[in-house]
């Protein structure tokens, strides 16, 4: 059976309104059918972060919704919460600090129930620091700002379920491109991966290909060190790092990435709808006007003045349609 989808989000998603990627995961996850498991245990907030993606999760379609919170690596030895992985057809990881939710899970049956998870086809969501976690190295915490400098940021270990990746959320909107550079710089087998809000990065496997998919308001910027010339190994305490040679995607909605050989997917030609029926039209009246030359001994001219008067009359007597009003019915 092939792994799940993964759903890295890169938090504030949008809860209130068209709810785009929460809709993506419900689905994703079956649906009426849904199992959902949500892991709260980055979150400083009690039951109420649960009732919320509770509420949510039903009010988009989900068959069942229940919470699995382990608070220590003691908990995450608990059989009875480990089960509540294996049953999951989706999986969701709240916000928080995502340095708890590292040392709480990863290394612990909890952690490798859900590995497994998305081993056999369950889907993995998180946002936020449950966006982090789910890579193979993790910013556990660090300052913001647009140049990278030494020191100015700490790793810590991930679930893997993306390998050799470091993944960053609220990328733009907390100016984080500094500390994901300064972490690719000093590990450039690393491929950096940095979130905007209420975007999702999604990762599936095609034909074999781990393949990064982009959803939602924002854009995922990745950082491709393989070339990059850097002089982390010998920049003192806080000192801006040397990053040259490093090549950078930004990717919004609609666009891939092959992370299996770090290369962007050709995006498929967008058809503008009216252009492709003025071509169409074209394409009709060119063969009316070679059948009608065919046919007789009228000369192109005529015809052609024949065809314009007649596509006038149509658009003349065309009914007036009212104005439809769109919106989410949610």
């Amino acid at each position: 059976m092939p792994s799940g989808p993964l759903m890295i989000i890169g938090g504030a998603e949008d809860k209130l309104r068209k709810r785009t990627i929460l809709k993506e995961f419900v689905v994703a996850s079956g649906g009426h059918d849904a199992r959902i498991v949500v892991i709260p245990t980055a979150s400083s907030l009690g039951p109420e972060i649960v009732e919320v993606y509770e509420a949510l999760f039903t009010k988009l379609g989900a068959g069942e919704v229940r919470a699995a919170r382990p608070e220590s690596r003691e908990d995450a030895h608990d059989p009875d919460l480990v089960a509540a992985i294996d049953g999951a057809t989706g999986i969701f990881m709240t916000g928080g600090n995502q340095l708890k939710l590292s040392g709480v899970v990863c290394g612990t049956p909890f952690g490798d129930a859900i590995v497994a998870a998305h081993e056999r086809g369950a889907v993995v969501a998180g946002t936020s620091a449950g966006a982090s976690i789910q890579s193979s190295h993790m910013v556990a915490f660090g300052s913001g700002g647009a140049t990278p400098k030494q020191r100015m940021t700490q790793v810590a270990a991930g679930l893997g379920l993306v390998g050799s990746t470091v993944i960053d959320q609220h990328f733009d909107q907390r100016n984080r491109y500094g500390r994901l550079l300064m972490i690719v710089a000093q590990s450039p087998q690393l491929l950096g991966i940095g979130v905007d809000e209420d975007t999702a990065a999604i990762v599936e496997v095609v034909d074999g290909h781990e393949v990064l998919r982009v959803a939602g308001k924002g854009a995922v910027t990745i950082l491709d060190p393989a070339k990059m010339v850097s002089n982390a190994h010998e920049a003192r305490r806080s000192a801006p790092l040397l990053a040259s040679g490093l090549t950078l995607h930004v990717l919004p909605a609609g666009s891939a990435y092959d992370l299996t050989v770090r290369a962007l997917v050709p995006r498929e030609p967008v058809v503008d709808a009216s252009e492709a029926e003025e071509i169409a039209e074209a394409g009709r009246d060119l063969r009316q006007l070679a059948r009608d030359i065919a046919a007789g001994d009228v000369s192109p001219s005529n015809l052609r003045r024949r065809l314009t008067r007649a596509r006038r009359v149509t658009a003349t007597q065309a009914p007036a349609t009212a104005p439809v009003e769109t919106g989410d019915p949610a």
